[in-house]
């Protein structure tokens, strides 16, 4: 099974710095995915939410507001200004996606983007 290296960073420092399967990501002509060795490209990231499936098959969500993707072979670098991450606990959990619709709606952004991520975001929430 074929890895890449993922980093989030947000300003103030990395989220997520891991081996992946593979990442979606919000851009802002509608999600796509990346798989190792994608075709190297540069993207803006809209308000949405990064859905990323760890080397054990386990998915971490990470709610955004805006930012940047630098893709290469073999790592995925987003640059956001703001983040949160959507796992852990039932009581982390509920914080997380709490401060994640806080973070969406401040984005200055589409009504139709922001409403679409935290639909997502709420839908996250229940599937735990």
């Amino acid at each position: 099974m074929e890895l890449m290296k993922l980093e989030i960073v947000t300003p103030n420092g990395v989220i997520f710095d891991a081996e992946v399967k593979q990442v979606t990501l919000p851009g802002s002509e509608g999600e796509f995915g990346v798989l190792p060795k994608h075709a190297t490209l540069v993207s803006l990231l809209d308000t949405g939410v990064i859905v990323i499936e760890k080397a054990d098959g386990s998915e971490v969500a990470v709610a955004i507001n805006s930012g940047y993707v630098k893709v290469d072979e073999g790592k995925t670098t987003c640059i956001v200004d703001g983040a949160v991450a959507l796992s852990g606990g039932d009581s982390d959990l509920a914080k997380a996606l709490e401060a994640a619709k806080e973070l969406l709606k401040s984005a200055e952004s589409s009504n139709t983007a922001i409403a679409s991520a935290v639909a997502k975001v709420e839908q996250i929430g229940k599937s735990f």
